[in-house]
C-alpha cells in the first residue's frame, strides 16, 4: 500500500502542474472502492485550484468544492498532457486544459469522492480521525510522549493505526522503531520520554528520507510523471529478513504483528 511518502511523491510530481486547469470530462471505469457521489458531468467546466494531502488522502481543491483521492492498496496516478488509451484497470480519469489525471488500480481499493466541502460529513467520515502530520510543527515529541501513554498496545499498531501520527505505514514503522532502538512489540505506555522522543525523531528522519528518495517502488509504485523510488534499496529492516543487520550483523528477524511483518533487529532492537 502507498504510505504517507509515496502519496507526497505523488502529489508533487503533478500538483504544479495541474493548479490552474479547468476540467474538461471525466471519465469512469469500473466502481472502485466508494461511490464518486456527484454526476461526472458536474465537474466539467470547473477551475483546479490545488492539490493538498492529508495523511494518506489527496485532496484536490476546486472552485466549487473537491475531489479526495485515495490510492488504496494497489493504484497509482497518471498525469500527462496525452496518455495511452485506457485500459481494464484505468478506472477514473480527469481530463483537464494542462494534462490527463488518471487512477490505475487493479484491485480497485482506490477511491475518488467528491465533496462540497471541508465541512461535508464525507470529509469527515474520511479525516476526522486522522492524527497529526508528522513532518508538520504540530508533531511535538512532548504531545507524542503523552499521547502513547494512553495505549496498551504494540508501538508497531499505534504507529500505523494512525490515530496517533498519520501516514506511518508498515515500511516507515518498522525503519523508525529501528532508528530509534525499539522492539515493535514495546507497549506504547511503556515507553519512557527518552525514548518516545527518540522515536519522535526516527520518525521524522525516515519519513524526510523517504521523500528525499522517492518513496518505495516494492511492486509497482511510481510518481505521476513515471519515476520510480528507491527507498526500499536502502532499508535498515524492512525486507531484509534473514539478512545480516547493516549495522551489528545480527540476522533480521520477521514477526506477524496484525496481518502485517513487522521486521527488526534482535540487537539494536532488544527492548
Amino acid at each position: 500500500m502507498p504510505e504517507l511518502p509515496e502519496v507526497e511523491v505523488t502529489r508533487r510530481s503533478f500538483a504544479t502542474a495541474i493548479a490552474g486547469a479547468r476540467v474538461q470530462s471525466v471519465n469512469l471505469g469500473k466502481p472502485l472502492r466508494w461511490p464518486l457521489g456527484c454526476d461526472p458531468g458536474g465537474l466539467v467546466g470547473r477551475d483546479v485550484l490545488s492539490v493538498r494531502r492529508r495523511g494518506k488522502y489527496l485532496l484536490m481543491d476546486l472552485d466549487a468544492g473537491l475531489l479526495l483521492m485515495h490510492l488504496g492498496m494497489s493504484g497509482r496516478l497518471s498525469f500527462a498532457s496525452e496518455l495511452p488509451p485506457r485500459g481494464e484497470h484505468d478506472h477514473f480519469e480527469l481530463v483537464t486544459t494542462r494534462g490527463t489525471l488518471r487512477l490505475t488500480d487493479p484491485r480497485r481499493f482506490g477511491a475518488v469522492v467528491y465533496a462540497h466541502g471541508e465541512r461535508d460529513a464525507v470529509v469527515q467520515r474520511l479525516l476526522g480521525r486522522l492524527g497529526v502530520e508528522p513532518l508538520s510543527a504540530d508533531f511535538e515529541p512532548a504531545s507524542f510522549y503523552q499521547a502513547l501513554k494512553g495505549r496498551s498496545v504494540a508501538i508497531k499498531q499505534v504507529l500505523m493505526a494512525g490515530d496517533v501520527v498519520v501516514g506511518v505505514g508498515n515500511i516507515y514503522a518498522s525503519e523508525a522503531l529501528f532508528w530509534a532502538g525499539i522492539r515493535p512489540t514495546v507497549r506504547a505506555m511503556r515507553l519512557s520520554r527518552a525514548r518516545a522522543a527518540r522515536l519522535h525523531d526516527a520518525i521524522r528522519q525516515v519519513l524526510e528520507q523517504a521523500l528525499a528518495t522517492g518513496g518505495s517502488t516494492l511492486r509497482d509504485f511510481s510518481s505521476a510523471t513515471g519515476q520510480h523510488g528507491c527507498f526500499q534499496l536502502e532499508t535498515m529492516v524492512y525486507g531484509r529478513a534473514g539478512q545480516a543487520c547493516r549495522l551489528c550483523a545480527t540476522a533480521v528477524r520477521v514477526m506477524r504483528q496484525g496481518q502485517r511483518s513487522s521486521f527488526f533487529c534482535p540487537h539494536c532492537q532488544k527492548a
